[in-house]
C-alpha cells in the first residue's frame, strides 16, 4: 500500500502528519494540511494555535498498527514515511486520526477519517483524499488528507517495504534504532524563582519520541549543578527533537513550569560533543547541555537458522574482538549477547476463547527488541535470535510475554529476569515465567538458549562508573507491603550491627574467658604492629575465608513477606488524622521514607553479599583491588597517597569544568546485588530445567 496524504481547508495549504494503519503494503506519506479545533470558532483558531506539532495514527479493526513521527512547529509537514503492513481481511476499514502534539499535556486531536479498503484496486496506485471530521462536530471542515495508496496481494513479495511493528507504548521499543544520542546535563542558569523565598527546586524532563528521563531534584537553588548523563536511541537517521522542561518540585500540590526548550538534532553533526547554551522558553534562565550523536550498537533480530555465533568464523572474530589483548580498545564495547527464543508452552489463556495471541519482548537495560506474534496458541514457538551490545556486564536479561488484544494495551502472561553473569553459555534451558514484581510464579514456561561474551577487564573498568539509568515509564507509588518491607531489611541490618557490637562488648565484659583471653592478645598484637596495608589485607583475608561458606548467608525467599509489626499500627493511626487534606504531602513523605529505607537496606546487604561471594566476579574484582591497593599502601607512604588523592580532587574541576561526578566506591557497590535481587534470581534458578 504506497500512500501520499495532503490536508486542505479552504485556507493556505498546511500540512499534518498522520498515524497510518495499512494492509500488506508500502505506504509514502506526505500530508498536508490545517485542522480548526471544532469547539473554536475561526478567529480564536488563528489566535490561539498559529503552530502546532502534528502526527497520525492509523488504525485497522480497533488495533493501532503506524504512528507516524511528529512534525515539529509546523503547519506543512511531510514525513516521507514508506512501510508495509499486512491485513488479514478488506473488509476492515483504515481509521486515520490526527493529533497535535503536547509535551507533558495530553494530545489534542485534530480530525479523522475512514479509508475503505474494498473500494481499492489490486497492483495499482491510487490518489486518494480523505477528507478530516469531528463525530461530534460533523459540519466543521478540519481539511484533508490525500493518498498515494497501492494495495498489493499478499503473496507478492514488495522488496521496498518493511514490515510495521506494533506502535503501542510497549511495541514501539521494538524497533531498531540508527544511533545514540548521549545528553550531559550539566547545570542552569538564572532560573525563575517559583518559591516564596525566591528560590526554586529545579529538575529537568527529557522526552524522545516514548523515551523519557527525570533528573534529581536540587533543592533552593536558581543555578543548579546536576552534571548527570542520558542516552537515547535514535530511530530517524535524518534526526529528530528532543525536548526538554524545566519544574520546580511542590510537596503537598502540583510541581510548577518554569520553562521549556528544544533540541533539533538534525542540526548537529555525529561523533562530537556539542556543548548548547539553550534559553528557556515561556520561562526565565538558561539551560547547559552536552549532546553527543554516535553510531549504533550493534542489535538485529534474526531467524534461528541465521544467527552469528552459530558460525565459527563469525564466533572466532567475536571471541578475538573481545579478548585481554584489546581490553584498552573501545572501553565502551564490553561484550555481546545472543539470546534465542525458542518456545514457549502452557502459557495462560487471557482471551474469553480459551486462547492468547503471545508475543515476547526481550529487553537489556534500555535495548527493546521482540518477536513477531503467533495467534490463538498457548504454545506458541518464535524460533528468533535477538543480539545486543553489552555495555554493562552487571545488567539483568528481561524476557517478557505479552497478550496481544486489538483494541487496549497488551496483557501481561509472564516474565523471566536473568542477570548476564549466571548465564551458561549454549545451555537451552525452561525459566519458569513469574509475576510483574519476580515475587511469585505464573502460569507457563519459556524456553531460552543464551550466549554472552565479554572481555572481563572491560567488565571490571565499566563496573566504576555511574550505571546506565532506565527510561522513566511510571511515577513511584505509596506501597505500604513495600514499606514494610524495606522496614523490616533496615532493622536486619541494624540488628546485625547491634549483634555485632554485643559480642565485642562480651569480650570487654568476659562473658567467656577464653574469648576474652584471644581478643585481648590479637588486640595486643595488632594495635602494636599495625600498618595500613592491613587493613584491606584483612578484608582480603576476610573475602577468600568466607568464599568457602557464603551459602551461609544468602537470604531466604521467606523474607519477602514481612510479619506485622508496630509500624502497621503507625500507618493506621495516620490514616484517621484527615490526611485528604494533605494527600500528595504524605505521598511525597511516604515514598521519600521507602525510598531512603530501601537504599540504606540494599546497600547494607550488597557489602554483605560482596563479601558473601553472591557473585563470584565481583568477588574477585574485589580481591584484585584489594591486592593492589595492600600494595599500594605497603610500598608508598600514607601521606603521599592523601596528597594526591587531594590535589586530584581540587584540580577535578579545574581539568575538566564538565565532569560528572561519582563515586567509584557505590559505583561497585551497585553491582552487588541486594538480597531482594538474590531472591528473584534463586527462585529463577529454582523453577528452571534443562531442555532435553
Amino acid at each position: 500500500l504506497q500512500m501520499e496524504k495532503t490536508w486542505n481547508s479552504g485556507e493556505p495549504s498546511q500540512e499534518w502528519p498522520a498515524d497510518q494503519n495499512y494492509p500488506k503494503s508500502t505506504a509514502t506519506t506526505r500530508p498536508r494540511g490545517h485542522k480548526r479545533p471544532p469547539q473554536q470558532s475561526e478567529k480564536e483558531h488563528h489566535t490561539n494555535r498559529k503552530i502546532c506539532d502534528p502526527y497520525v495514527k492509523f488504525k485497522i479493526a480497533g488495533k493501532e498498527v503506524f504512528r507516524s513521527k511528529t512534525i515539529h512547529k509546523n503547519l506543512n509537514p511531510v514525513w516521507d514515511d514508506r512501510i508495509s503492513l499486512h491485513v488479514e481481511t478488506l473488509r476492515d476499514p483504515l481509521y486515520v486520526k490526527v493529533f497535535d502534539y503536547d509535551f507533558g499535556l495530553q494530545d489534542d486531536f485534530m480530525g479523522s477519517a475512514y479509508l475503505y479498503l474494498e473500494s481499492l484496486e489490486h497492483q495499482r496506485t491510487l490518489d486518494v483524499t480523505l477528507d478530516l471530521k469531528d463525530p461530534q462536530y460533523p459540519e466543521h471542515n478540519l481539511g484533508s488528507l490525500e493518498l498515494a495508496i497501492t494495495l498489493t496481494p499478499k503473496e507478492v513479495d514488495v522488496r521496498d517495504a518493511y514490515q510495521s511493528l506494533r506502535l503501542s507504548d510497549v511495541h514501539r521499543k521494538a524497533q531498531l534504532w540508527r544511533g545514540i544520542v548521549s545528553i550531559s546535563l550539566i547545570e542552569g542558569h538564572s532560573l525563575k524563582p517559583m518559591d516564596a523565598n525566591g528560590l526554586s527546586d529545579p529538575y529537568v524532563k527529557f522526552r524522545m519520541g516514548h523515551q523519557k528521563y527525570k533528573s534529581k531534584t536540587i533543592p533552593k537553588t536558581l543555578n543548579p549543578q546536576w552534571r548527570e548523563q542520558f542516552d537515547f536511541h535514535l530511530y530517524d537517521e535524518q534526526g529528530g527533537y528532543v525536548d526538554i522542561t524545566v519544574w520546580d518540585k511542590d510537596a503537598g500540590k502540583k510541581d510548577d513550569f518554569m520553562g521549556r526548550c528544544t533540541i533539533d538534532l538534525s542540526l548537529l553533526s555525529k561523533e562530537h560533543t556539542h556543548k548548547l547554551d539553550l534559553p528557556l522558553e515561556e520561562g526565565e534562565g538558561v539551560l547547559v547541555l552536552l549532546v553527543t550523536l554516535t553510531a549504533s550498537a550493534a542489535v538485529s533480530i534474526s531467524d534461528l537458522s541465521v544467527n552469528m555465533l552459530d558460525d565459527p568464523n563469525e564466533r572466532h572474530q567475536i571471541m578475538q574482538r573481545y579478548s585481554l589483548w584489546r581490553s584498552l580498545h573501545n572501553l565502551k564495547d564490553v561484550g555481546v549477547v545472543q539470546v534465542k527464543v525458542i518456545r514457549a508452552e502452557g502459557l495462560m489463556a487471557a482471551d474469553v476463547t480459551g486462547k492468547s495471541d503471545p508475543f515476547c519482548v526481550v529487553e537489556l537495560s534500555n535495548d527493546r527488541l521482540q518477536t513477531h506474534t503467533v495467534y490463538k496458541n498457548l504454545n506458541p514457538e518464535w524460533n528468533k535470535v535477538f543480539t545486543f551490545n553489552v555495555k554493562d556486564i552487571h545488567s539483568v536479561l528481561e524476557v517478557t510475554v505479552y497478550d496481544e488484544d486489538r483494541d487496549r494495551s497488551a496483557d501481561f502472561l509472564g516474565k523471566v529476569a536473568i542477570p548476564l553473569l549466571n548465564i551458561q553459555n549454549g545451555e537451552r534451558k525452561a525459566y519458569a515465567l513469574k509475576s510483574k514484581e519476580l515475587t511469585g510464579p505464573t502460569k507457563g514456561v519459556i524456553f531460552l538458549e543464551i550466549d554472552v561474551i565479554f572481555n572481563a577487564v572491560k567488565a571490571g573498568l565499566r563496573t566504576l562508573i555511574p550505571i546506565e539509568q532506565k527510561y522513566i515509564e511510571e511515577e513511584p507509588r505509596v506501597s505500604k507491603q513495600l514499606l514494610l518491607r524495606n522496614f523490616n531489611r533496615v532493622r536486619r541490618c541494624i540488628m546485625f550491627l547491634i549483634n555485632t557490637g554485643c559480642y565485642i562488648n562480651s569480650c570487654f565484659e568476659w562473658d567467656s574467658p577464653q574469648r576474652s583471653v584471644c581478643a585481648f592478645v590479637l588486640f595486643v598484637i595488632f594495635v602494636w604492629n599495625f600498618e595500613l596495608y592491613m587493613i584491606p589485607l584483612t578484608l582480603l583475608c576476610l573475602l577468600f575465608a568466607l568464599s568457602l561458606s557464603s551459602h551461609l548467608f544468602l537470604p531466604h525467599p521467606c523474607f519477602l513477606s514481612p510479619s506485622p509489626t508496630s509500624l502497621s499500627v503507625l500507618l493506621q493511626d495516620s490514616e484517621r488524622k484527615g490526611f485528604m487534606n494533605k494527600l500528595y504531602a504524605i505521598q511525597d513523605v511516604c515514598i521519600s521514607v521507602q525510598n531512603a529505607l530501601d537504599e540504606v537496606a540494599s546497600y547494607g546487604e550488597r557489602i554483605k553479599n560482596t563479601f558473601n561471594w553472591t557473585v563470584p566476579f565481583l568477588s574477585w574484582l574485589a580481591i584484585v583491588s584489594l591486592g593492589v591497593a595492600t600494595i599500594i599502601i605497603y610500598f608508598i607512604p600514607l601521606r603521599y597517597i592523601v596528597l594526591a588523592w587531594g590535589v586530584n580532587k581540587f584540580t577535578k574541576k579545574l581539568r575538566d569544568p564538565y565532569t560528572i561526578d561519582n563515586n567509584e566506591l557505590l559505583d561497585f557497590l551497585s553491582r552487588v546485588p541486594s538480597d531482594v535481587q538474590v531472591v528473584a534470581e534463586l527462585t529463577i534458578h529454582c523453577f528452571s530445567h534443562a531442555d532435553i
